[in-house]
């Protein structure tokens, strides 16, 4: 177990300040960056991807590439520094879109996958 933090933030058993693994964390940070809203943070007002402003747009191919461009400029412009971007895939089900990160960690070049799911989207 390494000394990163836990997202979202929680106490272990113990009462301590609950920590994580580095893997789960670059993901937790993933998560942070697509699901903030620019604005959201006050000394980092650029920050995130703002994918939950898009739950009431309609669903379609357009909120698809829409969500697609979003995540990956996002990524690339908060976490390049950790990790290489691979692949944004965006997957339109009937009320989710579910949006699936292929990336690359940079300090020891391992691959992961993450998915996340984003409800909403007017049918």
């Amino acid at each position: 177990m390494s000394n990163e933090l836990d997202f979202p933030y929680h106490f272990d058993d113990q009462g301590r300040t609950a920590t994580t693994d580095r893997p789960d964390h670059i993901r937790d940070l993933i998560e942070q960056v697509l699901f903030t809203a620019q604005g959201e943070r006050v000394m980092r007002p650029d920050f995130g991807a703002g994918l939950l402003a898009l739950v009431f747009e309609p669903n379609s191919v357009t909120l698809a590439a829409t969500t697609q461009m979003l995540a990956q400029a996002a990524l690339h412009q908060h976490l390049a520094h950790l990790i290489a971007v691979n692949s944004v895939e965006v997957i339109n089900d009937d009320a989710v879109l579910r949006v699936e990160i292929r990336y690359v960690v940079l300090a020891d070049r391992t691959s992961h996958v993450a998915d996340f799911a984003v409800p909403g989207g007017a049918a």
